[in-house]
């Protein structure tokens, strides 16, 4: 690593641990297959990264926050996800609870019997 990219870096992210934090996050992307965002001219993935953090190609925010996600055992819900899922339930419930409309045998009858009429008595 060049002491100059160390340096540049310093200025973007004050805290040499937290820089070493970030760019060790952006090799790994790196190396998972992240588009690069400046040129490799042959060099490795953690001086590409530091490269990268010097001339602010990319964020150094997000960096952490993909690191602080890395270390997570237990990923937060999504409230939208929590939204879809309690709409599904109540509309579950709302099915299971409606009444169930059955088709009885004699009711056809009494259709029948009054088309009958109707067509024995016509009115007009």
């Amino acid at each position: 690593m060049a002491r100059v990219t160390v340096e540049d870096c310093v200025r973007k992210i004050s805290n040499r641990f937290e820089l070493v934090l970030v760019a060790s996050q952006r090799a790994r992307q790196i190396g998972a297959g992240s588009a690069l965002t400046v040129e490799r001219d042959n060099d490795k993935n953690p001086v590409v990264a530091l490269r990268e953090i010097a001339v602010n190609t990319v964020k150094a925010n997000d960096l952490k926050d993909s690191l602080i996600n890395s270390f997570r055992i237990q990923v937060e819900n999504d409230p939208q996800e929590d939204e879809i899922s309690d709409f599904v339930a109540q509309e579950t419930l709302r099915f299971q609870q409606a009444p169930v409309s059955s088709f009885d045998e004699d009711d056809s009858d009494e259709d029948e019997d009054l088309e009958e009429e109707n067509n024995e008595n016509p009115s007009l």
